[in-house]
């Protein structure tokens, strides 16, 4: 089995199958290779269900039309939303921009201005609501520490499946951008 090893200051171990296929084992610097085979032979079943190739039909980029009215409508759909989640949750923000990230779907400055992906309107609305309340939370935490994931849990106690969504779906999505 190929793999590649990724040393960090970090305290678990963490499997990774990259778009590419590749399997990535980060693990702590102390991690022996002996280790770390073991590691993989215990998780082998994990490893062969993810490593196994499904071919996934290349859908065309973007045209810059398109982007043009995805964003469009998210300047219409989002900061309606925005407004009723900030409402809700008792918290103020900045500016709302929309852009065309390929690796973002938003994200929140340190005065309270929020960014969002104009992909983001192509996902069902719970997952759209997600990320809202995801960087309206690091109005109150800018980070993402056990805290944070609370307050973001009190406002959508479903953010660990729209995470799920987000990471199945984001190649039809941000990864059509140009």
């Amino acid at each position: 089995m190929e793999y590649q090893v990724i040393r960090s200051k970090r305290k678990t171990v963490a499997l990774q199958i990259t778009e590419q296929g590749a399997l990535l084992v980060r693990c702590p610097y102390a991690m022996t290779e002996a280790e770390i085979r073991q590691f993989l032979e215990k998780h082998r079943s994990w490893i062969e269900k993810h490593t196994v190739q499904h071919p996934l039909p290349t859908l065309p980029n973007f045209s810059s039309e398109e982007v043009r009215q995805l964003a469009n409508r998210a300047l219409a759909l989002i900061p309606p939303r925005v407004k009723y989640w900030a409402a809700r949750m008792g918290i103020s923000y900045g500016r709302i921009t929309i852009r065309n990230q390929k690796t973002r779907w938003g994200s929140c400055s340190s005065v309270g201005n929020l960014n969002f992906n104009c992909t983001l309107v192509l996902a069902p609305p719970e997952v759209m609501d997600y990320v809202i309340i995801h960087e309206l939370c690091h109005r109150r935490q800018m980070n993402h520490s056990p805290k944070f994931w609370e307050e973001v849990e009190r406002f959508c106690p479903d953010h660990k499946a729209h995470r799920r969504w987000l990471r199945e779906h984001s190649k039809e999505l941000i990864g059509r951008l140009p």
